[in-house]
């Protein structure tokens, strides 16, 4: 039998609540009033503005009710608007607003300074390595759908 604390899971677990602490930790300290899943969602906007709310959610992981309700928090503090797509009104394309684009520049130094941080100590080399596990893992594991919407 397989002890499960000798295994990559639960410590991937554990690591992601920790990064999710120290995320908000981090950004209360400088005044940032974003959760780590909104700064994710503005940094994804950045790299590929107007993506579809029904691929948003898959990227984030949340449902269709949990990612509406994002949005709609996101929307009320002017970091993202909605707009329906012009061949069908029933898709919907999410997009940065220009206060959002100013609050992610706002992160980033904190957000390096966060990365530099949490890899200190960390050789390159051991780095690398544990980037290469975790694309091994996630290529295991990897769906058909997670590998349509990386390529886009």
């Amino acid at each position: 039998m397989v002890e499960i604390e000798e295994t990559l899971m639960p410590w991937i677990g554990k690591s992601m609540k920790v990064i999710d602490y120290f995320f908000m930790d981090r950004f209360s300290q400088n005044g940032i009033n974003l959760t780590k899943v909104q700064w994710l969602l503005l940094k994804r906007l950045k790299e590929i503005n107007g993506e579809s709310q029904h691929n948003l959610a898959f990227i984030t992981n949340r449902d269709k009710a949990s990612l509406t309700r994002l949005l709609t928090t996101m929307e009320k503090k002017n970091l993202v608007s909605r707009i329906s797509s012009d061949s069908d009104h029933r898709i919907k394309r999410i997009y940065i607003t220009k206060h959002g684009d100013q609050i992610l520049k706002q992160t980033m130094p904190v957000v390096n300074e966060m990365i530099k941080e949490m890899q200190s100590g960390l050789q390159e080399k051991d780095r690398r390595i544990a980037i290469t596990v975790l694309k091994k893992l996630m290529e295991n594991i990897k769906t058909e759908e997670l590998v349509a919407l990386e390529t886009k």
